[in-house]
C-alpha cells in the first residue's frame, strides 16, 4: 500500500537558471536535473513529490500556507536569496506546523559576510547546506524521517 504521504519542495530566486549561473558555485546541474532525482527517490520510497519554483517571495509564502493546509508531511525550501532577507519568510514558516528544512547549494557560511545570516533557517526545522545537489537528496531523507 502506498504512504500518502507528501513532501514539497520549494525553489527561491534565480534557482531555475541553475546549470548556466554560476556553475564554478553552484555546479552544472539544472533544477529539472535535481528534480529527476528526488521524483526517482520519493517513488521508491512511496511518497509523493510536490517540486516547484518561484522567483516571487509571495509565491513561496503562499506554497508554505498551502502545503499547511494540506497537512504535509514535510517541507523542503531553499529561498536562494530570500535567506538572507525575508523575515515574511521566517515569520509564515514559524505560522505553520509542518516541518520545514532549509537548504542550500553551496555553504552560505564559507561566503561572503552577508550570506551567514538566515532568517529561513531561524524557523526551520534543520538547515543542510554545502553539498551541492546532494543537499536537496539529505533533506529528502531527513523529511522521510520525521
Amino acid at each position: 500500500m502506498a504512504d500518502s504521504r507528501k513532501i514539497y519542495v520549494l525553489n527561491g530566486p534565480n534557482l531555475n537558471l541553475l546549470g548556466t549561473r554560476e556553475p564554478e558555485i553552484y555546479g552544472y546541474d539544472t533544477l529539472d536535473d535535481i528534480a529527476e532525482r528526488m521524483e526517482d527517490a520519493a517513488t521508491r520510497a512511496h511518497v509523493v513529490l510536490d517540486f516547484r519554483q518561484s522567483n516571487h517571495e509571495g509565491h513561496l509564502i503562499d506554497w508554505l500556507q498551502e502545503a499547511h493546509g494540506e497537512g504535509a508531511h514535510a517541507i523542503i525550501i531553499n529561498p536562494g536569496g530570500l535567506t538572507h532577507t525575508s523575515v515574511a519568510l521566517h515569520d509564515a514558516i514559524k505560522a505553520i506546523t509542518v516541518p520545514v528544512i532549509e537548504i542550500h547549494l553551496s555553504n552560505p557560511h564559507a561566503r561572503e559576510p552577508f550570506r551567514h545570516k538566515s532568517y529561513v533557517g531561524m524557523a526551520a526545522k534543520g538547515t543542510i547546506a554545502g553539498f551541492g545537489p546532494l543537499s536537496y537528496m539529505l533533506a529528502l531523507e531527513a523529511a522521510l524521517e520525521l
